[in-house]
């Protein structure tokens, strides 16, 4: 008997069909996905980048106290780094909190001031 080297596709929902359903029917949450996921990605590859130099810079180190200040440098650096993206982060997800808003607000709801009395 021999067995079937074809895999059945069930269970395997198509991914690209469901990336269109999720921007269709909630764009401002995909704009927003994608949004997170183009910033993770920039801040990633230069914090690599930056790891890179790093340890480059201290394997030129020739004695003990220009390691522990180089470390200190690179600590520092790299929490003002995750601070910074962490902000930008957040007003990321702020703007599209308010986008989302703006959408939910009705154009027929009625203002305060236009009440009769």
């Amino acid at each position: 008997m021999t067995k079937s080297t074809k895999k059945s596709d069930t269970g395997n929902p198509d991914v690209s069909a469901f990336s269109a359903a999720m921007i269709a029917g909630h764009p401002v949450a995909s704009k927003l996905w994608l949004d997170i996921m183009a910033e993770s990605t920039r801040f990633v590859s230069e914090r690599l980048q930056e790891d890179l130099e790093g340890q480059q810079a201290l394997l030129r180190c020739k004695k003990p106290v220009e390691v522990v200040q180089l470390q200190s440098e690179l600590f520092r650096k790299a929490i003002e780094q995750y601070t910074a993206e962490a902000h930008r982060l957040f007003d990321i997800m702020n703007d599209a909190a308010g986008e989302s808003l703006k959408e939910a607000t009705s154009k027929m709801s009625r203002a305060y001031d236009d009440v009769p009395l």
